[in-house]
């Protein structure tokens, strides 16, 4: 009886751990899982602004079509936000807007054989995002760093411009994945916005309109005395002193 008692008390204890290894698995799969948030076409509202009068073109950087931000929450789930073309699409309408003559140049393209007043290269510095899980609210956030690199026509770099957008969504109001994907959407408009307002005191970019005009007047034309405006990237802070 003895004996019977220890091996019922052996199969029952060796039930329980096989119980409590099932459970911890099945966390552990659960705390692997996550969601993924896709953008698609995001857009901006018609800028009511006045466009400068300045031949532009964009070069993007391969992560422009492919960029994918992906981050585990600890001891949560894995949430993964595929940015797509929208980083593309969504400057390329913005710069439209802005500039009376925009084109958009491919990496392979020389831009000694091109012409234009202005060459514009924004990146993305860095990608960060919050959940309900970690903030303790109901709010999905992004935040989204960008970079503006500017050369003029001779390939000097006149601007190193560094952008820092914000969006928020409620959860409340959207389930969590489309709350994410707004929050995103909201921090790119956001950094639009800021171009809109603070592009050209931050980088002086239309005084290269200004250069081109002087550079191509005919002799009559030009003044006897004619110093051009140096551009505003000499105002630019030292980035390391941020």
């Amino acid at each position: 009886m003895a004996r019977q008692s220890l091996r019922e008390n052996s199969a029952l204890k060796s039930n329980r751990l096989k119980f409590v290894l099932s459970v911890m698995t099945a966390m552990m799969a659960a705390g692997c899982g996550g969601s993924k948030v896709t953008l698609h076409n995001p857009t901006i509202p018609e800028p009511l602004i006045d466009q400068m009068p300045l031949i532009v073109a964009a070069r993007y950087p391969e992560v422009f079509d492919s960029f994918v931000h992906e981050e585990q929450v600890i001891g949560k789930e894995k949430w993964s936000i595929d940015l797509g073309r929208s980083n593309r699409m969504l400057f390329t309408q913005l710069f439209g807007s802005m500039f009376t003559d925009f084109s958009v140049v491919g990496a392979e393209d020389d831009a000694r054989d091109l012409t234009f007043d202005a060459l514009i290269e924004p990146s993305i510095d860095a990608f960060e995002f919050s959940v309900p899980s970690q903030s303790q609210t109901e709010e999905f956030a992004v935040w989204i760093r960008y970079r503006i690199k500017i050369f003029d026509k001779d390939g000097t770099q006149i601007a190193n411009w560094p952008i820092a957008a914000y969006g928020k969504s409620q959860s409340g109001s959207f389930g969590g994945d489309d709350a994410l994907k707004r929050a995103a959407v909201l921090a790119m408009r956001d950094a639009a916005a800021l171009i809109i307002l603070q592009m050209d005191k931050a980088t002086g970019i239309s005084k290269l309109s200004e250069a081109h005009a002087n550079q191509t007047a005919t002799p009559a034309e030009m003044p006897d005395e004619m110093t051009l405006r140096t551009t505003a990237a000499e105002d630019i802070p030292d980035e390391s002193g941020l």
